[in-house]
């Protein structure tokens, strides 16, 4: 023997006993959803969500109103004034802001929750169809 117990087979017509908890194991009932790594993960996601809405949506406001990198650079190179809009420049999230929006803070805290929330959409969707499409393509086991 090197060392480890021996668990003794359970009696003929009873549940097997679990060598680690020491109890049977109780299938779930049917049509329940385990209560395993799939349910348990979902606090730290939805604290995520609130960190970057929280982000997007208030510590925005006090983001610096300089111009970004871009511009500097521009701007020192002579070529500022050369700039045309962009094709999306009379979209409703042009600028960083929310068009119609009376306030400048809220305009851009506005825009960062959207964003936020449209990347979300996104991102979800996109894994929601891979892993769908993965479980389609898996072999079937008999």
């Amino acid at each position: 023997m090197s060392g480890s117990a021996q668990v003794p087979a359970p009696p003929a017509g009873s549940e097997p006993v679990s060598p680690v908890s020491g109890s049977a194991h109780v299938p779930a009932p049917h049509g329940s959803k385990p209560a395993g790594p799939a349910r348990r993960g979902r606090g730290p996601w939805v604290a995520g969500l609130a960190v970057a809405l929280l982000v997007a949506g208030v510590v925005s406001w006090y983001a610096s109103a300089s111009p970004d990198g871009l511009e500097w650079a521009a701007e020192q190179a002579g070529f500022l004034d050369t700039a045309e809009d962009s094709a999306v420049a009379a979209s409703p999230l042009a600028d960083y802001g929310v068009s119609g929006v009376g306030s400048e803070r809220l305009s851009g805290g506005l825009a960062g929750v959207v964003g936020v929330l449209v990347t979300l959409l996104l991102a979800g969707g996109l894994a929601l169809l891979l892993r769908r499409r993965g479980r389609d393509a898996a072999p079937a086991e008999d």
